[in-house]
């Protein structure tokens, strides 16, 4: 009866414990997504340059590792914001590049889309029984091929072969949704900081591909 009474208690507090980090890993997803929007558009109305490159991996990866190693502290929710705050300002420029090209027509729907996707991924983990793990090996071999991908279109700049990358970019970034939120579920996930960067950085590039296959394919009209 002990056991079982212990069991029961267990199994109520690791319930609890994983409601706990879902719910702040979406209030802290969606602060960080309201506060890339307004450093994005802060940087369109100020009409800033794009940091260029080497600073952009310079300045993402420095602040990922900077989130994981202090994700268990307070600085890791100020790199965060540091994170996701520089991320929005590298989107402002390239979200006037598309409206100084003709193709702000696809921001509107872009947008819509990844936020369908997100909501779709997200309930479709949240309600299925079946496990998603199967996706991490599909993750490993998609990134490879998305690696080998874009530096082989640094050389060729074939225009089909963006298209390709672009819908590989949304179906890796969908995964990685799905198996996020997973993993929370499941208790595979337990910190909420961690768990808001993969998030983030999945609806980041989610957003530009489908920017990049709706603009291109609009201008093509």
């Amino acid at each position: 009866m002990n056991d079982r009474i212990v069991n029961r208690t267990g199994s109520y507090d690791s319930v609890l414990s994983t409601n706990k980090v879902l719910r702040n890993t979406y209030f802290l997803l969606s602060l960080t997504l309201l506060w890339s929007a307004v450093i994005a558009g802060t940087a369109m109305a100020m009409n800033l340059p794009y940091p260029g490159i080497i600073i952009t991996l310079v300045g993402f990866y420095g602040l990922m590792f900077l989130t994981e190693k202090n994700k268990d502290s307070s600085l890791g929710i100020v790199f965060t914001f540091a994170l996701t705050g520089f991320m929005g300002y590298t989107l402002g420029p390239i979200l006037n590049m598309y409206i100084g090209a003709g193709m702000g027509h696809a921001i509107v729907p872009a947008l819509g889309g990844t936020a369908l996707t997100f909501m779709a991924c997200s309930a479709y983990a949240l309600t299925t029984k079946r496990d998603l793990s199967f996706l991490n090996g599909m993750l490993m071999a998609g990134f490879v091929a998305i690696i080998v991908a874009v530096v082989a279109n640094i050389f060729l700049q074939i225009p089909m072969l963006s298209l390709a990358i672009s819908g590989m970019f949304v179906l890796f970034s969908s995964a990685a949704i799905l198996l996020t939120t997973q993993s929370i579920i499941r208790g595979g996930e337990t910190n909420y900081i961690s768990a808001t960067v993969t998030l983030y950085v999945s609806i980041y590039n989610l957003f530009l591909s489908l920017l990049q296959i709706l603009g291109i394919m609009g201008n093509n009209d």
